[in-house]
């Protein structure tokens, strides 16, 4: 396949023109669900999912990027899409585009598209990979609700070196008369979301005003407009998923939902490598005993939310904290780090197996010594997870973190999602 040279250029053109060839199947999905932001995208739309699906409506579902096998971006009407029927979309895709420049993203948007259109479901729930105003799912003219989840600083690259910037790209999903759930925002952020709003005449339905979310006695207690519901803490950990929760609730709120639906989005959502607890017996190096946890989080916000997380499990069980540490060269890991400090965390850094633009081992050791935290280079996931092993804490906290390449490689060597 010829693709366009560049693996990431923001523009609608290529990807509008191959639908075009296609019929334009972007025409014919059912009602959809478009999510953007910078952190809780996948956790928001994997509850809302949940919460259809408990109510019994089916859903496609596109999300990026994928963890352990690539067929994972792509739901039909709830199961994972097959390697053959994947594999004859891609290659009609690639037929129809005539060798035209394309991007990678771009061509599996428009197979995954296909597909949707093809089949019968009753919500289609797009995520959006970069940025949202030039992404390649960009390209429902109208769909039934969008959200966004927190805005923070990732890809400034391509999104702006400002929060402005980076929420103008997230605010351009937006659409006219279309209703937007808005997740609790810097005020920097949400300045700009409502002022495109206003111009769309795109209602915003904003988390701290219009509803709100939290953790009370062991529950998740939600208000809005409509009233309250006392609803289970979501299945997914960390105080971070309140907000996504309530994003989630506040979008089956608006989609007509009723509150059984809101619990099934509590208590049914998964989300792999968002704290996700790993046996230890499928890791090999791993201290028998331990507790070992993936997460995929790789910048600033997303750092200082796992953070928080495992200050409040250290406060309940107090154990050894082992980081097993691996980033891209394209993040900051001293902005990520730096929050575990109060934790004082062995970091064990490991350079990204078959990512070419793995930040090195040694350079992410560096960017954790740089912030005040004892840390080593390792040769390999292995090598890191025995060092571990030897530090002398029989049952130590292992969490394996800083990026979602990293989680999909350790997740290949185990067995397949579902």
């Amino acid at each position: 396949m010829a693709l366009h040279p560049k693996i990431i250029d923001l523009t609608l053109e290529r990807v509008e023109r191959l639908l075009a060839r296609l019929g334009h199947p972007e025409r014919d999905l059912p009602p959809a669900i478009h999510v953007a932001g910078t952190n809780g995208k996948g956790s928001t739309l994997a509850m809302i999912r949940a919460g259809l699906e408990s109510a019994g409506r089916s859903c496609h579902v596109y999300t990026s990027p994928h963890l352990a096998r690539f067929h994972e971006r792509i739901r039909v009407a709830g199961r994972l899409i097959s390697e053959p029927e994947l594999l004859a979309l891609l290659e009609e895709c690639e037929r129809v585009n005539a060798g035209a420049p394309i991007t990678f993203f771009e061509i599996t948007t428009c197979a995954a598209f296909l597909a949707f259109a093809r089949s019968p479901a009753d919500y289609a729930l797009i995520e959006v990979g970069l940025g949202g105003r030039l992404d390649a799912t960009n390209v429902i003219a109208r769909p039934a609700l969008t959200a966004i989840t927190p805005i923070s600083f990732d890809h400034q690259q391509y999104l702006g070196e400002t929060l402005a910037q980076i929420a103008a790209e997230k605010a351009g999903i937006l659409k006219p008369g279309v209703p937007c759930v808005l997740a609790p925002q810097p005020d920097q952020a949400r300045a700009v979301v409502e002022e495109r709003a206003a111009r769309l005449g795109a209602p915003l339905l904003i988390g701290g005003q219009d509803w709100d979310s939290r953790e009370e006695a062991g529950r998740l207690v939600y208000q809005d407009a409509d009233g309250l519901l006392d609803l289970p803490l979501p299945a997914l950990a960390g105080a971070h998923q309140i907000v996504n929760a309530g994003a989630a609730v506040a979008a089956l709120r608006a989609l007509g939902m009723d509150e059984a639906a809101c619990a099934g989005a509590m208590t049914g959502a998964r989300w792999p490598a968002r704290m996700q607890r790993l046996d230890p017996a499928d890791l090999p190096g791993a201290p028998p005993e331990a507790e070992i946890w993936l997460d995929g989080g790789h910048n600033p916000a997303a750092g200082q939310a796992l953070a928080a997380l495992l200050a409040r499990m250290h406060a309940r069980r107090s154990a050894a904290l082992h980081l097993v540490c691996g980033m891209l060269d394209t993040k900051d890991p001293e902005g990520f780090l730096r929050h575990f400090a109060p934790l004082a965390p062995m970091v064990h850094a490991v350079s990204i197996p078959d990512a070419p633009a793995t930040l090195p081992a040694e350079r992410t050791a560096a960017a954790a010594r740089a912030v005040g935290l004892r840390a080593e280079a390792a040769g390999d996931l292995g090598s890191a997870l025995a060092a571990a092993a030897r530090a002398g804490d029989p049952a130590p906290r292992v969490v394996i973190c800083g990026s979602l390449y990293l989680a999909g490689a350790v997740l290949r060597t185990m067995p397949p999602l579902d």
